[in-house]
């Protein structure tokens, strides 16, 4: 079994989701023993936005300037990471009601025609099916189903609907939120989530 920690906050020690994704990997590691794990901090080596240059070589335009090619071979190790993945625990706090950029840059190297999906005459079709998907969400307010502000959650939503559009259906959340409402409810959100964890199987 192959795991792929994905890690996007940039609040290194101070941020819940990392210790979320820490909590995760740690628990289904020691279920697996012998699980190789792939870990990819877009915060510590970030990923530029996506250039015309990368999005013209995921169309098959072969790319001359030295620097594209450095990158496009890093685009390249990226998918090639998450296609060898059976599990992908991706770290994904809430910034401005929606992702941070550094996991969306994440995501914009994902959707390659050919590798994670296709068009075909019914329309588009995930390739990336049979995969399993855990997200540690983090949010400082409430935005949960029911929520006043659940109409503004572009970040658990995005999420759902990009990785079905890659034909991933396996998708768990395990979600920490209210933790900017003080004390008290950060530590409740915390352990919530971390007893969460300790219910994920293998």
């Amino acid at each position: 079994m192959t795991l792929l920690h994905v890690d996007s906050s940039i609040l290194n020690e101070q941020s819940v989701s990392r210790q979320l994704t820490a909590a995760i990997v740690k628990h289904l590691s020691a279920a697996k023993p012998d699980a190789r794990l792939i870990h990819t901090d877009l915060a510590a080596d970030p990923i530029n936005h996506l250039s015309s240059a990368e999005f013209l070589a995921l169309q098959g335009v072969e790319p001359q300037d030295e620097h594209v090619k450095q990158a496009v071979a890093r685009n390249a190790k990226l998918v090639d990471d998450f296609l060898a993945a059976d599990i992908i625990i991706v770290g994904a706090p809430m910034y401005n009601f929606t992702l941070p950029t550094q996991l969306r840059a994440w995501l914009d190297r994902l959707a390659v025609p050919g590798k994670t999906f296709r068009y075909a005459e019914n329309g588009a079709e995930g390739l990336a099916k049979d995969k399993r998907v855990i997200v540690a969400s983090t949010r400082g307010g409430l935005y949960g189903e029911g929520a006043p502000s659940a109409f503004l959650d572009h970040q658990e939503t995005y999420l759902r609907s990009f990785f079905g559009f890659l034909g991933i259906t396996d998708i768990t959340f395990i979600r920490a939120e209210g933790l900017a409402l003080g004390p008290e409810n950060r530590t409740a959100a915390i352990d919530a989530a971390v007893s969460q964890v300790g219910s994920l199987t293998a």
